[in-house]
Order: structure tokens, then C-alpha cells, then sequence
């Protein structure tokens, strides 16, 4: 063996799921637990884990150039955040009072609040606003032991605008250590300058928005709100699929509030990935399981909206065998907060998920259903280094002391980026520190 870049040493327990696919039904409560563990990193990759003894052994006579003791702290796989929408200008408080009022949020939405006010602020902004905002955003993510994090757009609905939203994306993919994955979310609402004219702003989105996204290489997912009020059937239908004929992979926000067919839709189509699914019927979840569309569940935006509607997370588990993911949903409108941490206390408590069944959630799963389970998502010989240290005993912790952030350090891609609990560094090669 080869030099060793990084030995990480002193793992009171390594937590992963196994393998690359997704981990579906029973299959996610099966998790690998390596008590006093060590981890061999070289060139950004894992080499090598296990016992440390083992490790340790296999390293005798192999050159360490670093080594790390974490303390007796829990390691498991870089957590994955499969749905945000990270770049947005301004935030959204003041429709607090009418939410705690019982005013739902497409009646919000339909006086031109919600999305649309969003749209507002977005649009105001400049590119380097946007920028400076999201990535306080994304430093409050790191922080909370995310490695890997989805961004959509959706808040320009014009051509110049969801590309700046898209650029602002990029740009920071390429300066700070977290990993951004981008969607192409144009079908978030229709604009008021197309009110009343949907069909005309579909039309704009599949023959202008769509081309110029795949043209500049900005995306790598098509995403719409299929919902009553917002856009069908029909019309997700033929913006998803045009998405996939320029290469966007689908995604879609189905079934969140009316059980429209969304999540049939995304077996139809083959989407990655359906999102939200609080009033999916049993038909959608099995159509679904038949073309092995991954739900990603956002439990932080039930609790936020007050509903006693949660997502059926057990079915889509017991019953239907669906390989569940996790997410925050980062928005400045239906929920405010960067926090994964909190998505797993949700979960546990709202969705009735286990501590096993939460960690694949947010790391395998997660990582398939943005397309990377073969490089991030477990801890695995070859797979990329992205580790989380948590200060906790076990699992089961996580979820059990809520209200703090539970990270001490993070590993991203074999480099140090997080240690007791503050960013100490950027990720080499980056053109600008973003920190």
C-alpha cells in the first residue's frame, strides 16, 4: 500500500450503511457497527476501515502523513441533504401570523405571497447577494455535518433569473467544500405576469429555459411543484419530460398538499426521485415501487406548517418496500432551517422512524437519490472520503438529545473542514475562500 494521506484514529463506534444501491424496505434498518474503528484515507478516497487493530496492522510499514484521534466519538458517512432551495433572496416571517392564523399556505400563495414574494426578493438581489447569502447558509449545513447538499432554483421564474439563481449555484460548487448538486426548478409557480396564462408560461419553460439550462451545463435535474393550483398532471408531465430529453433527470414536488398523481406521474416517467408526498395514495406509492422512484421525505414541513398530516413513512417502508430518504427542505418560506439534525428528531417523531432507518435516509438513500451513490453515501473501500464526527455515544443519540448540534468535526473528500464544532479550513484548490 501507498502513502497514507489521513489515519483517523480513536472512533468510539463507525456507523454506516452498507453497499452502493439504494436500502430499501427492512433493508434500512441494517447498519454496520465498528466499535474502536480507524479510517486510512489517500488521494480523497478510503483505503482502508475497520478495527483499528486491523487497520493499524495493514499499516505497519506504510508511510501516515497525518493522523487524527477523534476522541471516542461516533463516525458515520458525510451526511447528504437530497432537497433544498439554497439560493433565495430575503425570508419570509412576516406571513408567520397568517400562518398561525390557519391561512394554508396555497391561499397564501394565491394573493401573490409565499413563492411569488420570494420571486420578488430574488429577483432583486444581485448575483453576489444571492451568493453571500447562500453560502451562510450552506456554512450553517457544513456545520451540521452535511457534505453533500441539493440546490434548486425556482425563485427567478424568469430566463435571466433562475439562471442567476443556477450560476450563484455553481459558483459556489466551485468555492466552497461542500458538494452542490443543481436542479432546474422553472415550474415552481407561475409568474403573475403569466396569470392566468399557464399554459403559455409551460411553453416558455420547455422552448426557452430548459434548452438554455442544459446549454450552459447548469443542472443536472428538472424539477416541478405538481399540485392543484400550480402546475398539473399534463403540464409536469411535458416539462419533466422535456427536461429529460436535454438531459435534466426528473424530479418532482408531488402530492404535497392534494393527492393530484404526482407520485404516479414520477413512476410514468422514470424520476429519480419524488418529494413530499404527504397526501400520496397508495397507488402512487406503488407505482413508485415499480420503477424504484425514491421518496425524500421533508418532515420539517409538516411540523412548520402545523399539519396533523405527516408523510406515511412506515407504509412507504413496511408495505411498499421504498428505499426512504431524508431532507431539510431549506426554504425561507415553508421551512426555514438548514438543520439536519432536526429533520432526524422529525422523523423519529413524527414519521416514526428508527435511528438505523434515519441514517441510511440521510446518507446512502440520500446520495442515490441525487445520483451519487456509488462514490458518497457509506463508508466504503474506494467510495470518496466524506466522514461526520459526532459527539455522541451511539445512534440513537442523535435523535434522542434534540434541540443542539450534535458535529464536533467533518471530513470532505480526506480534508479536515470541520473541527470542535468550527470550519478551519477550505477544501485546496478552491479559487476564493467562501468561509
Amino acid at each position: 500500500m501507498k502513502r497514507i494521506d489521513l489515519l483517523v484514529t480513536g472512533i468510539g463506534c463507525l456507523v454506516t450503511p452498507p453497499g452502493n444501491v439504494p436500502r430499501c424496505g427492512q433493508q434500512m434498518k441494517e447498519v454496520h457497527v465498528i466499535t474502536d474503528a480507524a479510517v486510512a484515507i489517500r488521494e480523497g478516497r478510503i483505503v482502508s476501515f475497520g478495527p483499528a487493530k486491523e487497520v493499524l496492522d495493514l499499516l505497519a510499514d506504510v508511510e501516515i502523513a497525518e493522523t487524527i484521534d477523534v476522541g471516542g466519538r461516533m463516525v458515520t458517512p458525510g451526511l447528504v441533504d437530497p432537497h433544498t432551495h439554497l439560493v433565495h433572496g430575503g425570508s419570509r416571517e412576516h406571513e408567520l401570523a397568517l400562518k398561525r392564523s390557519d391561512v394554508s399556505y396555497l391561499d397564501i400563495l394565491a394573493q401573490g405571497g409565499g413563492i411569488l414574494n420570494t420571486v420578488q426578493n430574488t429577483r432583486a438581489a444581485s448575483e453576489q447577494e444571492l451568493y453571500d447569502k447562500a453560502r451562510r447558509s450552506l456554512n450553517e449545513m457544513l456545520l451540521n455535518g452535511v457534505t453533500t447538499v441539493e440546490a434548486k432554483s425556482g425563485y427567478g421564474l424568469t430566463l435571466e433569473d433562475e439562471l442567476k439563481q443556477l450560476r450563484v449555484a455553481k459558483r459556489l460548487n466551485d468555492t466552497h467544500p461542500v458538494e452542490i448538486v443543481s436542479t432546474f426548478m422553472g415550474a415552481h409557480a407561475v409568474p403573475l405576469a403569466y396569470k392566468g396564462c399557464a399554459e403559455e408560461y409551460v411553453d416558455f419553460i420547455v422552448n426557452e429555459m430548459v434548452p438554455k439550462v442544459a446549454e450552459e451545463e447548469l443542472a443536472e435535474f428538472c424539477d416541478v411543484f405538481c399540485e392543484k393550483g400550480v402546475f398539473s398532471i399534463e403540464q409536469s408531465r411535458r416539462i419533466l419530460l422535456k427536461g429529460k430529453e436535454f438531459g435534466l433527470l426528473p424530479k418532482i414536488h408531488a402530492d404535497e398538499i392534494k393527492p393530484l398523481g404526482g407520485a404516479e406521474l414520477a413512476g410514468e416517467i422514470g424520476a429519480i426521485s419524488a418529494e413530499h408526498l404527504l397526501a400520496a395514495t397508495d397507488k402512487g406509492f406503488a407505482a413508485m415501487a415499480e420503477h424504484r422512484v425514491i421518496p425524500v421525505l421533508l418532515p420539517g414541513t409538516s411540523f412548520n406548517l402545523g399539519l396533523a398530516k405527516h408523510a406515511r413513512a412506515r407504509d412507504m417502508i413496511d408495505t411498499y418496500e421504498l428505499p426512504v430518504a431524508l431532507a431539510t427542505d431549506y426554504n425561507p418560506g415553508s421551512c426555514p432551517t438548514e438543520s439536519i439534525q432536526l429533520i432526524m428528531m422529525l422523523a423519529s417523531l413524527n414519521l416514526k422512524m428508527t435511528p438505523e432507518e434515519i441514517l441510511t435516509a440521510c446518507t446512502i438513500n440520500a446520495a442515490n437519490a441525487l445520483g451519487r451513490g456509488r462514490d458518497i453515501g457509506s463508508i466504503a473501500v474506494g467510495k470518496r472520503a466524506d466522514l461526520t464526527i459526532f459527539d455522541a455515544p451511539n445512534l440513537a443519540y442523535l435523535p434522542y438529545h434534540f434541540g443542539i448540534n450534535h458535529t464536533f468535526g467533518v471530513i470532505k473528500n480526506g480534508s479536515v473542514i470541520v473541527w470542535n464544532r468550527t470550519i478551519v479550513t477550505k477544501e485546496a484548490g478552491k479559487e476564493e475562500a467562501a468561509l
